[in-house]
């Protein structure tokens, strides 16, 4: 049966539409989805800086008793021995832990062995002032320092120094000076029971920083 001549062409119009849509939906189909751009790196969070170590801090419950022989031939102020011994005893406070206490009556070699020996933990520092027959002044006077052990009584260090310029000892205080009244030796003298100190500690290693 033939189609009739008005109606080809309409036909023709409907299947080329119909064919173009299939085209168009394989190719839309055939499409790939794009990619989605990639995520924003997540930033690592920067470490805090490790804090520098502390100093350890040596603690001990070591102790020093202090004495000073008053009763040789010489005659010397009392004041004087009292500022080298607080000077003494300044230092060790600050350069430790270790308790320190001054004895307030004269001690001579013999006793402050006999002190140490009767000590567990308790070392004895021995203080003596010696003028010599070449001495001109006071300004010459020399200061001994023996530190003896607990339980033993054995010496653990031994130095000496000089409060004018002789300087034949390790401990040199300072130069002799035209103002050379009591209270500056006396100054000098407590200056010279520092060094003694510092030296007493570095003797048994105790020489580190100390929280207090």
């Amino acid at each position: 049966m033939n189609l009739r001549p008005g109606k080809s062409p309409f036909l023709i119009s409907c299947l080329a539409v119909l064919a173009i849509c299939a085209i168009i939906a394989q190719a839309q189909s055939g499409r790939r989805k794009p990619n989605p751009p990639p995520a924003a790196p997540v930033p690592t969070p920067t470490p805090e800086p490790t804090p520098s170590p502390r100093p350890q801090f040596k603690e001990t419950d070591i102790s020093f008793i202090l004495g000073a022989d008053t009763l040789g031939f010489e005659s010397f102020p009392l004041s004087y021995y009292d500022a080298a011994l607080q000077g003494c005893a300044d230092g060790l406070r600050g350069g430790s832990s270790a308790h320190v206490s001054i004895s307030q009556e004269a001690m001579s070699r013999g006793e402050a062995i006999k002190k140490a020996k009767d000590q567990t933990k308790t070392y004895v520092v021995y203080m003596k002032f010696v003028l010599d027959d070449m001495a001109r002044s006071v300004d010459d006077l020399e200061l001994q320092f023996t530190v003896f052990a607990p339980e033993t009584g054995k010496v653990v260090t031994f130095f000496s120094g000089y409060l004018g310029t002789k300087g034949k000892g390790p401990v040199i205080v300072g130069p002799r000076g035209s103002n050379g009244n009591g209270m500056y030796r006396e100054e000098l003298l407590k200056r010279a029971g520092e060094d003694a100190a510092a030296r007493i500690l570095k003797a048994l290693h105790l020489d580190v920083p100390v929280m207090h």
